[in-house]
């Protein structure tokens, strides 16, 4: 095994699908209860494919692209629809595909059509990587995945996507480990992406999250997944969904509880902040939790142990805090 590769760990998930756990950053690819039905259930489903007729054209970005699974599990719906997706990825790092189309679980999971598209993606070995790699087929679409920092990359898209964008798949590790991708200025600029209905799609309901994405002026809601899919039981969200336009009505969504929306005015609200968009993870958790004490000490926020204990609420998790 590879130096790359002892760093990440294969793992099956409860509903039998390959995901990955990383021991660099300290925590897995996905839910532990399911990164095949996680896949369609909180980026698939929320993004309401039915909207599109037959011959449609979606555009889509999938951002941390990982082992593909995202992106796989909406090729698949398109072709069950006969969409075509204009679709970009952003990832950094290529080892998490490469291990993927590697592993027979994996290869498992998909149809030939979308393990071909996955493998049309991976980079080969060789001196110098390429910067980016493509795919296309004649039924589905074409697309390309930039590789590199995504916060560098997103510059380049918001220059020729700009307010065009369909669906934004937002899958980073969790605020806690990786903020640079949670930050008011990254989550803003995939805001500016969107076009007037488009929606960005998220796993994570943390208050700092939401706020960012409020802050960025798109509206927000939260994702209705099957409780089976949450991390704990007493989670109260499946995830978040954000879009320039209003998302009442939408059938997998549903506005913010007063809980949720109590929690935006928690301490746990304080965004993540990235001016330059070159931060490192420590400076970026150190200037926030400066921000928080400051507001706290000026009684502008209420403590987030508080607001949990009037809600019953156990030790909060990742993807909530």
């Amino acid at each position: 095994m590879t130096s790359n590769a002892s760093r990440l760990e294969p793992r099956q998930t409860e509903d039998g699908s390959f995901s990955l756990f990383s021991h660099q950053v300290g925590e897995g690819f996905h839910s532990g209860r399911g990164a095949l039905a996680e896949a369609r259930q909180k980026f698939v489903a929320p993004a309401e494919l039915e909207r599109w007729s037959p011959g449609d054209t979606v555009r889509v970005l999938d951002v941390c692209f990982g082992t593909g699974c995202n992106t796989a599990a909406l090729l698949e719906a398109a072709q069950q629809r006969g969409l075509r997706l204009e679709w970009w990825g952003l990832e950094l790092d290529p080892e998490p595909l490469d291990l993927a189309l590697s592993h027979g679980g994996f290869q498992q999971q998909w149809q030939p059509t979308s393990l071909a598209i996955l493998e049309q993606l991976r980079l080969k070995g060789g001196a110098s990587q390429p910067t980016e790699s493509s795919w296309s087929d004649a039924a589905l679409g074409h697309g390309t995945l930039l590789w590199g920092d995504a916060r560098q990359r997103l510059s380049e898209l918001q220059e020729r996507q700009r307010g065009c964008l369909d669906l934004v798949l937002m899958d980073a590790f969790s605020p806690s480990r990786s903020p640079q991708l949670w930050s008011v200025e990254f989550l803003s600029g995939l805001g500016s992406l969107l076009a007037p209905r488009g929606r960005l799609l998220t796993y994570c309901s943390a208050a700092a999250v939401r706020q960012a994405l409020r802050l960025a002026g798109l509206e927000i809601a939260s994702i209705a997944a099957s409780s089976g899919l949450r991390k704990q039981k007493h989670d109260w969200s499946g995830g978040t969904a954000a879009s320039p336009s209003s998302l009442d009505g939408a059938a997998l969504l549903r506005a913010l509880s007063p809980m949720e929306e109590e929690h935006l005015r928690s301490n746990a609200a304080e965004p993540y902040r990235d001016p330059t968009h070159r931060g490192e993870r420590s400076v970026i958790l150190r200037e926030r939790q400066k921000a928080q004490q400051q507001a706290m000490q000026a009684g502008l926020v209420e403590a987030t142990s508080s607001w949990r204990r009037r809600w019953g609420l156990g030790k909060e998790s990742d993807n909530h805090q």
